[in-house]
């Protein structure tokens, strides 16, 4: 299933957060959006997980989501939205128990899910018992469960220290080469969006329009924290954005 977003718009009452947003996710492609503070990225989301509608324009799903799919377009937060008195398996489940499946069938999902996000020895752990890691691993985990058709991230890394950001990185890259799924991910961390975009989308500031849109050819397999060429790209994007994220926040500081 792709996604084509056309003509996307959008205002706050007097203040217009986007503007004639057209944009392709193509299935199988980790399409990364990046920009200035408050130039409408996590609202852009919204609108393509359909958690709001937009004041002109569409989204439109090109193609039918895999038949096993139980929810189309799944979110994976930053904060990890865990339940403390639940466990692992307690907190993946969560996500089934709205669908008509045999036990038999729940427990096989999850099996596979705790072991693509290594946490089969943690299935009976609470949460306060793990790390932040290993918290947004439960979060991911329950999303796959789902079997989504497009897996939308939030900031999904930014709660995270450096080093277990680089290990979930890692992480996504390893699940995504051995299955290959599709996720609209917004992020503000360049040197995550140089090492998990197949595209990265370039938002202005506000009213958030997109500036440009950067292909990047490396196989993810192949990307590495200190690729030369992966800081070249990042570098690129920076001083693409330098000056708009400048703006942008002394705009914040003045509102």
């Amino acid at each position: 299933m792709d996604l084509s977003l056309r003509h996307i718009s959008h205002r706050y009452d007097d203040v217009e957060v986007l503007h004639d947003i057209n944009l392709d996710i193509q299935q199988g492609e980790i399409v990364c959006i990046i920009g200035p503070s408050g130039c409408g990225k996590s609202t852009l989301l919204r609108f393509i997980g359909g958690l709001e509608r937009p004041s002109t324009g569409d989204v439109i799903q090109v193609g039918d989501a895999p038949r096993d799919s139980l929810n189309p377009l799944t979110y994976i937060f930053q904060d990890f939205a865990l339940l403390p008195w639940r466990t692992v398996e307690g907190n993946i489940s969560l996500a089934l128990e709205d669908h008509a499946l045999p036990a038999g069938e729940k427990e096989k999902i999850i099996a596979d899910v705790v072991e693509r996000t290594k946490l089969t020895e943690f299935r009976k752990a609470l949460p306060k018992q793990l790390s932040g890691g290993m918290k947004q691993r439960v979060a991911i985990a329950r999303a796959l469960s789902v079997r989504p058709a497009v897996l939308l991230m939030d900031e999904p890394l930014s709660a995270l220290d450096s080093q277990t950001r680089e290990l979930l990185m890692d992480d996504l890259i390893d699940l995504w080469s051995k299955d290959p799924y599709t996720a609209c991910y917004v992020t503000h961390n360049l040197a995550e969006a140089v090492r998990l975009g197949h595209k990265i989308v370039v938002l202005s500031r506000r009213p958030g329009k997109i500036r440009e849109i950067v292909s990047i050819d490396i196989p993810l397999a192949d990307r590495t924290r200190l690729s030369p060429e992966l800081e070249k790209i990042q570098r690129q994007l920076w001083e693409m954005m330098r000056e708009e994220a400048l703006a942008a926040d002394m705009e914040l500081v003045d509102a």
